[in-house]
C-alpha cells in the first residue's frame, strides 16, 4: 500500500507538471517573441517546433520518471522532497533538448560563415576569368558543400524562378544573418543598380573578410584559455563527489540516500549551470 501511494503521488505530480509545462509553453508562444514560430525558423532545418516541444516532454517525463525511481531506490521517502528535486531535473532536461538544437544551429552558421571568404574569393576568379554572376555561382555551387552548398543551391532554386540575384541575396541574408553575407549582398546589390565594376569589389572585400577572419581566430585563441577554465570548474564538484565517494562511501552516502542530500544536489547543479553560463559569457568576445 505504501509504494501505491507513492505511485500515486509521482503519477499526479508528473500529470501536474505536464499541464504547466503546455500552459506555459503556450503563453510563452502568444507572449513571448522569441518563442514565436516564425523565431522557430531556422530550426526547423533539424526540426519541426511541434516535434522539437514533443521531445523536450518527453525527455522531461523520461527524467523525472528515473530520478524518482533512483531516489525510491536509494532510499529517499519524503516526498515532499523527492517531487520537487525530480521535478527540477525534468526541467532542466525540457530545456537541454532546446539547447542541443540551437547548438547544432549554432555549428552550422560557424561553419556557413567560415566558407563565406570561399564564396567571395570564388566569385572574384570566376567573374574576372570571364564569367557572369550567375555563371559563378552555378560553379560554386558544386565545389562548395555542407550549409554553403545548401544555400546556394536555394539561392540559385530562388533565380530560376523569377527572382533577381540581389533578391535571392538578401533572403539568403535573412536566412543566415551574417555581417559579411550582408556586405557581399549589399555589394552585389549595388552593382547591379550602378553597373560598376564587382570584381573590383569582391576582391576588396575578400581581403576584408580575410583580415577579420585572421583577427577573430587570433581573438579566438586569446579566449581559449577562459573557456577551458569555465569547463574545468564545472566538471570539478562532479569529480570531487566521486573522489570522495571512493574514498569514504559512508561519509557521502547521505547525497545520495536522503531527500536533503537529492535537494543539495539538485541545488548544486543548477548552481553550476548558472555559473557555466556566466563564466562562457564572459570569455565570449563579439567581434
Amino acid at each position: 500500500m505504501k509504494y501505491f501511494n507513492y505511485i500515486l503521488i509521482f503519477t499526479a505530480a508528473t500529470l501536474f507538471f505536464l499541464l504547466v509545462i503546455l500552459m506555459t509553453t503556450k503563453y510563452l508562444q502568444e507572449k513571448l517573441e522569441f518563442l514565436r514560430p516564425q523565431r522557430y525558423e531556422e530550426l526547423r532545418r533539424f526540426i519541426k517546433p511541434e516535434k522539437l516541444l514533443t521531445r523536450q516532454i518527453l525527455a522531461a517525463l523520461i527524467t523525472i520518471s528515473l530520478f524518482f525511481i533512483g531516489q525510491m531506490f536509494f532510499g529517499v521517502k519524503k516526498m515532499q522532497i523527492a517531487v520537487p528535486v525530480s521535478c527540477g531535473f525534468g526541467i532542466g532536461a525540457f530545456f537541454a533538448v532546446f539547447w542541443y538544437y540551437h547548438h547544432k544551429l549554432v555549428r552550422r552558421k560557424a561553419d556557413f560563415e567560415s566558407r563565406i571568404l570561399d564564396l567571395t574569393m570564388g566569385l572574384s576568379n570566376s567573374m574576372r576569368s570571364g564569367l557572369a554572376l550567375g555563371q559563378s555561382l552555378e560553379l560554386l555551387n558544386k565545389r562548395m558543400d555542407g550549409p554553403m552548398q545548401e544555400e546556394l543551391t536555394t539561392l540559385l532554386g530562388e533565380y530560376r524562378t523569377g527572382k533577381t540575384l540581389p533578391e535571392a541575396f538578401e533572403r539568403m541574408y535573412n536566412r543566415m544573418p551574417s555581417e559579411d553575407l550582408y556586405l557581399l549582398s549589399t555589394a552585389i546589390s549595388l552593382s547591379t543598380k550602378s553597373g560598376g565594376s564587382l570584381t573590383e569589389v569582391l576582391e576588396e572585400m575578400s581581403q576584408l573578410i580575410r583580415e577579420r577572419s585572421e583577427f577573430q581566430e587570433r581573438l579566438k585563441n586569446m579566449t581559449a584559455q577562459g573557456r577551458f577554465e569555465a569547463t574545468v570548474i564545472s566538471c570539478a564538484p562532479f569529480a570531487a563527489f566521486v573522489l570522495l565517494y571512493s574514498i569514504d562511501p559512508v561519509l557521502m552516502r547521505p547525497l545520495i540516500t536522503t531527500g536533503t542530500g537529492w535537494l543539495v544536489i539538485g541545488v548544486v547543479c543548477l548552481l553550476i549551470t548558472i555559473g557555466y553560463f556566466v563564466l562562457k559569457k564572459i570569455t565570449t568576445v563579439e567581434v
